[in-house]
């Protein structure tokens, strides 16, 4: 059976790396589903989907000032890799407004996440368009841990 992951349309930055760390980390098979906010819970429960970056009852989400990219870290034991954590900051940076001072990529980040939804792209080709993107931001972030391993 098909792992499946449910969240709502219209993504944004979080909702796309989240979906870019389960098809690079956690299930490259993993189905991804995205349905209007109030379908997410009853779209879970129907079709046997974990439900991530919506409401504040479910475990995959934002927790205070950490964005649900972090979540899927500490869920799936993935906090101790030293660039996944650079680019949670980055993702946290971008999506949170309160947290914008934490990383200065996320400001362009942010900046492309903005112009791809003027784009009026369906969910799933904004997830195409955003692959590329992650996979150079945990380049950028490997480089940078290596040049600078204590941090």
């Amino acid at each position: 059976m098909t792992q499946k992951f449910i969240t709502h349309s219209g993504i944004k930055v979080d909702q796309a790396a989240c979906a870019w760390l389960i098809k690079r980390f956690i299930n490259p098979d993993a189905e991804l589903l995205f349905v209007p906010a109030q379908q997410v819970l009853a779209t879970a429960a129907s079709d046997n989907a974990i439900p991530y970056a919506f409401g504040k009852e479910i475990e995959l989400t934002y927790h205070g000032d950490e964005c649900s990219f972090e979540a899927f870290l500490k869920y799936y034991q993935l906090s101790d890799n030293p660039v996944l954590a650079g680019l949670a900051k980055i993702v946290r940076s971008a999506e949170i407004l309160s947290q914008q001072a934490l990383a200065p990529e996320g400001a362009g980040l942010e900046a492309i996440a903005f112009g791809l939804r003027l784009q009026n792209q369906s969910d799933q080709k904004l997830l195409e368009i955003y692959q590329p993107i992650f996979d150079a931001l945990y380049l950028y972030c490997q480089a940078k841990a290596r040049s600078n391993p204590k941090h």
